[in-house]
């Protein structure tokens, strides 16, 4: 058995350490952000992760990528769209951008890789 911590799990477990500190920025994320902007009718909860995600690759935030990418999973988008998402990702924001996302998107490919 391994010690080993689930990254997506530990970052998880980070931020909400600094929900628990910081109480104004956990109410911002909660009010604004969950309460607001993810529920603006413009984009469906897929759609709206697809471009968080995508966001977050770009940005280099792969720490924080594992988390929505588990959101996106819930909210519908496809191992397909992942693979997709990543090809367009490497050519408009460059090979190490996409393969980034893609890291941070095995354990969804590998998974489903394993039930096909």
């Amino acid at each position: 058995m391994s010690d080993k911590v689930n990254p997506v799990d530990q970052a998880i477990a980070d931020a909400l350490r600094v929900y628990d500190v910081v109480p104004q920025f956990s109410r911002l994320r909660q009010d604004v952000l969950m309460g607001d902007v993810w529920q603006q009718p413009e984009l469906s909860p897929r759609v709206r992760s697809m471009v968080t995600c995508t966001v977050l690759a770009v940005l280099g935030k792969i720490e924080d990528l594992g988390a929505h990418l588990r959101k996106a999973e819930e909210n519908g988008v496809t191992v397909e769209e992942l693979r997709g998402m990543i090809v367009q990702i490497a050519f408009y924001a460059g090979w190490p951008t996409g393969l980034g996302f893609a890291r941070a998107a095995l354990p969804f490919l590998e998974k489903d890789a394993a039930q096909n």
